[in-house]
């Protein structure tokens, strides 16, 4: 594609220093002080104005589109978006760089642009009719020469449908010639108004956010028009298209070819029969395609701060699609992001986040509105307790198969690790699963072999204290560092009498001075860190993991796995780990479903399904991220 004329974007190895080709604008708006109204430049700052309110406008409907809690329901495509198409939308706004310097040369072409009226009510009566009557069966015409050419649908419009879920980002991917015509395109009915005396900046800014308003929604796959609507109202089917009616397009691409106005695909013969009866079934709740999808599978996570809250897919999809860190163009949102969480405090329930799709099954990501900090505050346990039922009883109405419960959700204190809902419910047939048997096999299975010591921390936790057990029966020697002999030796009792002497009681971290396998249950400060022999290697079941303050030493991530290679539709990363990979809790729950194993696994860890969970997992191509 790249050896066609203007198939391929110029600054395409720029990457985010593309922006830099504002620059000029910018410094020029800058010098000559664009913000007084008698600054003779001031068309440059409105200019400016204007394109990033277009890139607004997408953004806005992008997160519209991801929110699957408000709009799974009415979703026309029912895929998740991959990481594929992410990364090839990544630059979606290509356009409007290039859009915004050909305003520029406009400008400075035709001087008197610059001293439009701010607002001229013919200009909306000649804007109007120049839209209909050639800015519309022109691009129409152009849409369908892309698509019957072999030549240009190959080397031009082929990329623009090569997203295989439309996305309000799908309608800036387009080559360079695709985005002049459109740009020209959308010029016309400007340029008319300005040449006959009646133009003006808010023309300007209506029609062009209109029309990105529009694009965007055409291309948002969630359908918004009710169906009653084109009812009452039968000739409105010909003046406005629909999400259901662009994502047509985009699915047979021989039909529907119009801007915004199906009048042209009826005129021109190209208007897909089932337009409106697929729109109808899509709006409308009452029928097979409004359900809502009933997932096999489900993950129950939570917000681990305010930060991390903002790394979802519909507050900024890119971001989501890369594995989290605290970024400085996050520090903006930060007290928008504080205010939410105090909403949701008071007001939300569990929601859903993402999904994916494995082996022809539905796994989703849902969230208890709960962040981290609040789990260790007394007066909450309850609210968060209710929280998690209530989730689990949704499950397991909709049919839901299994739900693995992450992190704080399965907290010992809080709810026994799962056994409270399960105890409460006895006839659940959603299986409640805390994953943890995968975490520990994950965990044993980074130690090394020939290993013949390790120093744990955290020892007398669920985890910890599978750990132990297995290791012990491996004829392993564990230092259990625990100031609690009571919770020490109820351990030890479990372990068979002749492994019984392997596990070892220490209370101080200078017991492990000599031991360069740790594994991290608790959090350890810099100066419990530095009792570690230089060469140490710390693996970490702690959340948030330590932070690694030894050179001399290495540090494991948190345990996790990466999803098998045929998963569909994956495109956000689980919190800080790498595009594919979950937290092993996430994964013990896949296997869980994979498995079809029938029993809930809640509570304490049995330490004989360690080795089993494992191999399962392996089997079904989970692989040690």
């Amino acid at each position: 594609m790249g050896s066609a004329i203007l198939a391929s974007w110029p600054w395409d190895n720029l990457g985010f220093y593309k922006y830099v080709l504002y620059g000029p604008l910018v410094g020029k708006a800058a010098a000559s002080r664009a913000w007084e109204a008698a600054s003779p430049d001031r068309w440059i700052l409105l200019l400016l104005v204007l394109f990033g309110l277009r890139a607004l406008t997408y953004q806005l409907w992008s997160s519209y589109s991801n929110m699957l809690f408000a709009t799974r329901r009415r979703r026309i495509v029912r895929d998740g978006v991959d990481f594929e198409q992410i990364d090839r939308e990544w630059d979606w706004d290509n356009f409007l760089i290039l859009q915004v310097l050909m305003a520029a040369t406009a400008f400075y072409a035709f001087p008197t642009l610059r001293h439009l009226p701010l607002w001229d009510a013919r200009g909306l009566a000649v804007a109007a009719l120049v839209h209909v009557v050639a800015t519309e069966p022109l691009f129409y015409a152009a849409h369908r020469a892309f698509h019957a050419s072999g030549l240009l649908y190959a080397r031009y419009h082929s990329l623009h449908h090569s997203s295989k879920v439309p996305q309000p980002f799908t309608a800036g991917l387009a080559t360079p010639l695709e985005s002049i015509v459109l740009g020209a395109l959308m010029a016309l009915p400007l340029a008319a108004a300005c040449a006959a005396g009646c133009g003006s900046v808010a023309l300007a800014f209506g029609y062009v956010l209109a029309f990105d308003f529009l694009r965007a929604m055409g291309h948002c796959n969630v359908e918004v028009f009710p169906s009653s609507l084109f009812q009452a109202i039968p000739v409105l089917r010909y003046l406005i298209y629909t999400p259901t009616y662009h994502t047509i397009h985009h699915t047979k691409r021989e039909a529907n070819f119009c801007l915004f106005m199906p009048l042209f695909d009826l005129l021109g013969g190209t208007l897909d029969d089932h337009s409106w009866e697929m729109q109808k079934q899509t709006f409308d709740a009452t029928t097979h395609a409004g359900v809502d999808e009933v997932p096999d599978f489900v993950f129950l996570a939570h917000v681990v701060d305010v930060m991390q809250s903002l790394h979802v897919p519909f507050v900024l999809r890119t971001f989501a699609a890369t594995p989290f860190s605290v970024q400085l163009f996050l520090l903006p949102m930060w007290p928008f992001a504080f205010l939410v969480m105090l909403a949701m405090w008071v007001w939300s329930k569990t929601f859903v986040i993402s999904c994916y799709n494995l082996r022809g099954r539905l796994h989703q990501m849902w969230a208890v509105p709960r962040y981290g900090f609040q789990y260790f505050l007394p007066f909450a346990k309850d609210g968060i307790n209710k929280q998690i039922e209530l989730a689990i009883l949704r499950a397991d109405k909709m049919g839901v198969k299994v739900l693995s419960l992450a992190a704080l959700n399965k907290n010992e204190a809080l709810n026994g690790g799962g056994t409270l809902f399960v105890n409460k419910h006895p006839d659940l047939r959603v299986r409640v699963v805390h994953g943890n048997t995968l975490t520990a096999a994950v965990i044993l299975n980074e130690i090394p072999k020939g290993t013949t010591e390790v120093f744990m921390t955290g020892a007398t936790s669920k985890l910890g204290r599978a750990i132990a057990l297995y290791l012990c029966k491996k004829r392993v020697r564990v230092m259990m560092m625990t100031l609690s002999t009571e919770r020490f030796q109820k351990i030890q009792k479990e372990a068979p009498a002749e492994f019984q002497n392997y596990l070892v009681q220490v209370t101080k971290y200078r017991s492990a001075q000599h031991c360069k396998t740790w594994i991290v249950g608790k959090w350890l400060s810099p100066r419990e860190q530095r009792w570690a022999p230089a060469g140490t290697h710390f693996h970490q079941f702690v959340v948030p993991p330590i932070i690694g303050f030894r050179r001399d030493c290495t540090y494991g991530k948190l345990a996790a796995m990466r999803l098998p290679k045929d998963v569909q539709g994956l495109g956000a990363c689980e919190y800080s780990l790498d595009r594919g990979v979950v937290h092993a809790c996430h994964a013990g729950g896949v296997v869980h479903f994979l498995e079809g194993y029938t029993h809930h696994e809640v509570g304490a860890i049995d330490v004989d399904r360690i080795d089993v969970v494992w191999e399962a997992a392996l089997k079904h191509g989970l692989r040690p991220a």
